[in-house]
């Protein structure tokens, strides 16, 4: 399982467009060990773009705090399972909470304040 964290000031993002890094967690088969973790710097934020880049590094799991319709379903058409996180939390707890079976299940929705132009992708 390859777990993908979009990161600011070093704890999850409210919105992964936003983040400022991805840490990028390997874990064994059953989950208990980390085998790896990076920190990877993404690519200008368009939409599609992070669920396609995430893919190319063989992410298939992405915990997030925020994001809209349009960008779950590009991670879901990607491959990459959605699971909501709490802001503001660190990567390693995180880890620890996806472990212990304890992190929430619910997919993230968009709740920051936006134009009507910004569609949260």
């Amino acid at each position: 399982m390859k777990i993908a964290i979009p990161l600011t000031n070093n704890t999850l993002s409210e919105h992964f467009g936003h983040c400022e890094e991805f840490a990028i967690y390997e874990l064994s088969e059953d989950s208990t060990a980390i085998l790896s973790e990076t920190r990877q710097t993404p690519p200008p934020h368009e939409p599609g773009v992070f669920p396609a880049w995430l893919k190319s590094l063989g992410v298939n799991h992405i915990v997030a705090g925020g994001m809209g319709r349009r960008a779950l379903d590009l991670f879901e058409e990607n491959g990459i399972t959605v699971v909501a996180g709490e802001t503001g939390l660190a990567p390693d707890s995180i880890i620890k909470a996806l472990q212990a079976n304890s992190l929430g299940t619910d997919k993230p929705s968009c709740n920051h304040k936006h134009g009507d132009e910004h569609n949260c992708a």
